[in-house]
Protein backbone atom coordinates (compact mmCIF):
# COMPACT_ATOMS: atom_id res chain seq x y z
CA UNK A 1 0.00 0.00 0.00
CA UNK A 2 1.17 3.46 -0.24
CA UNK A 3 3.02 5.02 2.36
CA UNK A 4 4.64 8.50 3.37
CA UNK A 5 7.01 8.27 5.81
CA UNK A 6 8.85 11.57 7.34
CA UNK A 7 12.65 11.56 8.57
CA UNK A 8 14.64 14.07 10.46
CA UNK A 9 13.60 15.46 12.82
CA UNK A 10 15.15 15.78 16.60
CA UNK A 11 15.73 18.59 19.47
CA UNK A 12 17.99 22.16 17.70
CA UNK A 13 18.51 24.65 19.82
CA UNK A 14 17.09 28.21 19.05
CA UNK A 15 18.53 29.78 15.89
CA UNK A 16 19.41 26.48 14.35
CA UNK A 17 18.53 24.36 11.33
CA UNK A 18 17.10 21.20 10.54
CA UNK A 19 15.95 19.55 7.49
CA UNK A 20 13.16 17.14 7.71
CA UNK A 21 12.36 14.46 4.37
CA UNK A 22 9.26 12.59 3.74
CA UNK A 23 9.54 9.72 1.17
CA UNK A 24 6.24 8.19 -0.35
CA UNK A 25 5.92 4.59 -1.60
CA UNK A 26 3.91 1.69 -2.69
CA UNK A 27 1.83 2.00 -6.02
CA UNK A 28 1.87 5.50 -6.91
CA UNK A 29 0.73 6.34 -10.58
CA UNK A 30 1.40 10.19 -9.50
CA UNK A 31 2.25 11.93 -6.81
CA UNK A 32 -0.20 15.62 -7.24
CA UNK A 33 1.08 17.85 -4.41
CA UNK A 34 3.23 17.07 -1.33
CA UNK A 35 3.13 19.42 1.81
CA UNK A 36 4.03 20.06 5.30
CA UNK A 37 1.90 20.77 8.25
CA UNK A 38 2.85 20.78 12.10
CA UNK A 39 0.77 20.14 15.28
CA UNK A 40 1.47 21.29 18.83
CA UNK A 41 -0.51 19.81 21.53
CA UNK A 42 -4.16 20.91 21.60
CA UNK A 43 -3.97 23.03 18.75
CA UNK A 44 -5.09 22.41 15.17
CA UNK A 45 -2.76 20.82 12.54
CA UNK A 46 -1.68 23.94 10.62
CA UNK A 47 -0.28 24.38 7.24
CA UNK A 48 3.41 25.46 6.49
CA UNK A 49 3.94 24.73 3.03
CA UNK A 50 3.16 22.76 -0.18
CA UNK A 51 4.45 21.97 -3.63
CA UNK A 52 2.80 20.74 -6.35
CA UNK A 53 4.39 18.10 -8.97
CA UNK A 54 4.79 20.80 -11.36
CA UNK A 55 6.98 23.22 -8.97
CA UNK A 56 4.43 25.54 -7.78
CA UNK A 57 4.62 26.33 -3.81
CA UNK A 58 2.46 27.71 -1.50
CA UNK A 59 3.67 28.83 1.62
CA UNK A 60 1.29 29.99 4.53
CA UNK A 61 1.76 33.58 5.32
CA UNK A 62 3.12 33.12 8.41
CA UNK A 63 5.65 30.62 7.61
CA UNK A 64 7.33 32.98 4.66
CA UNK A 65 10.90 33.49 4.89
CA UNK A 66 12.30 30.69 7.42
CA UNK A 67 10.85 27.74 5.65
CA UNK A 68 11.67 26.21 2.27
CA UNK A 69 10.07 23.38 0.51
CA UNK A 70 10.97 21.20 -2.31
CA UNK A 71 10.72 18.35 -4.36
CA UNK A 72 12.95 15.81 -5.61
CA UNK A 73 9.98 13.67 -8.12
CA UNK A 74 12.35 11.47 -9.36
CA UNK A 75 12.53 9.89 -5.19
CA UNK A 76 8.75 11.33 -4.34
CA UNK A 77 10.36 13.09 -1.94
CA UNK A 78 9.95 16.18 -0.49
CA UNK A 79 11.82 18.03 1.96
CA UNK A 80 12.05 21.06 3.98
CA UNK A 81 14.46 23.40 5.50
CA UNK A 82 13.95 25.17 8.36
CA UNK A 83 16.17 28.01 9.49
CA UNK A 84 16.40 29.85 12.62
CA UNK A 85 14.60 28.05 14.47
CA UNK A 86 12.86 29.63 17.28
CA UNK A 87 11.27 27.26 20.66
CA UNK A 88 7.65 27.96 18.94
CA UNK A 89 8.54 26.03 16.23
CA UNK A 90 8.09 23.02 18.34
CA UNK A 91 5.88 20.65 17.12
CA UNK A 92 5.19 17.49 15.57
CA UNK A 93 6.01 18.20 11.91
CA UNK A 94 3.67 15.48 8.73
CA UNK A 95 3.95 15.25 6.00
CA UNK A 96 0.83 15.07 3.66
CA UNK A 97 0.79 13.60 -0.47
CA UNK A 98 -1.76 13.95 -2.38
CA UNK A 99 -1.30 10.67 -4.78
CA UNK A 100 -3.11 8.98 -7.35
CA UNK A 101 -3.28 5.17 -7.61
CA UNK A 102 -4.79 2.96 -10.07
CA UNK A 103 -7.08 1.41 -7.68
CA UNK A 104 -7.81 4.55 -5.10
CA UNK A 105 -7.97 7.49 -7.74
CA UNK A 106 -6.55 10.29 -5.63
CA UNK A 107 -6.60 11.21 -2.27
CA UNK A 108 -4.39 12.28 0.78
CA UNK A 109 -2.09 9.90 2.63
CA UNK A 110 -0.39 11.33 5.79
CA UNK A 111 2.52 9.94 7.29
CA UNK A 112 3.55 9.48 11.10
CA UNK A 113 5.08 12.78 11.80
CA UNK A 114 8.42 13.57 13.13
CA UNK A 115 8.76 15.55 16.56
CA UNK A 116 10.73 18.81 16.67
CA UNK A 117 12.07 20.05 19.49
CA UNK A 118 13.94 24.07 20.04
CA UNK A 119 15.26 24.29 23.12
CA UNK A 120 16.05 28.16 24.47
Amino acid sequence: QVQVVESGGGMVQTGGSLRLSCAASGPIFSILRMGWHRQTSGNARELIATITNGGSIHYAESKKGRFTISRDNATKTVYLQMNDLKPEDTAVYYCKALILTLSNGSRDYWGQGTQVTVSS
